[in-house]
């Protein structure tokens, strides 16, 4: 079976969305900050939604340890994740544009790499580096919309994982608490609700709902 017409794959997600809101999917530019567990189902549930810009970064590669909870396949061990996202990505959502980055992100080149955005979503797994995008989207770029993920470690109530909004333009995922030191580290069913979480807020914010 051949792959759907843009056109065609356009009016089924407008069927399902509505006009209104598919345009501003379409229009949105968002950029995803790490590729593991948030990131990946991140980045997938986006596509399916519609999102016409993603831009995904990572300079790590798949390895058997990461096939638990993220979106990559055997065959991709080994594999810049960036460059194995990309293609799935282009699978799930053939008329997507998607640029992909395999680069280690800082404060020197967060202002300049991530400037086409919209929305920066923060999915690193370490403390510091999630503190470090943060800080610098919260004091460098107070224009974008920032969506970070903090707590999804362990087997607690998924009801624990919630959304809030921190700042005006600052919405945090998680249970806040969890940590993958203190624990059996990272559940697939887990990360996959917060990265669900941290979806949903950007769907949310493309469409101008701006409460939790």
């Amino acid at each position: 079976m051949s792959v759907p017409s843009r056109e065609e794959m356009y009016r089924a997600l407008e069927e399902r969305h509505g006009a209104d809101l598919q345009k501003k999917l379409d229009s949105a530019s968002v950029a995803i900050c790490g590729l593991g567990g948030l990131g990946s189902n991140i980045a997938i549930s986006l596509a399916r939604a519609g999102v016409g810009h993603l831009h995904i970064i990572d300079f790590d590669r798949v390895d058997i340890s990461n096939l638990n909870r993220q979106q990559y396949f055997p065959e991709q061990l080994g594999q810049l994740k960036s460059v194995a996202l990309k293609d799935t990505l282009e699978r799930i959502a053939p008329y997507c544009h998607i640029k992909a980055d395999n680069i280690k992100l800082s404060e020197d080149n967060i202002p300049d790499l991530l400037s086409d955005a919209d929305i920066i979503v923060e999915a690193f797994d370490k403390a510091d580096q999630k503190a470090m995008l943060v800080n610098c989207v919260l004091e460098s770029m107070p224009d974008k919309f920032l969506v970070s993920g903090s707590g999804m470690a362990g087997i607690a109530p998924s009801n624990m994982i919630t959304t809030n909004k921190i700042t005006k333009r600052f919405y945090l995922c998680g249970d806040g608490v969890s940590d993958v030191e203190d624990g059996m580290g990272l559940v697939s069913s887990r990360v996959l609700i917060c990265a669900g979480h941290q979806a949903h807020a950007v769907i949310r914010i493309i469409a101008g709902e701006f409460d939790i």
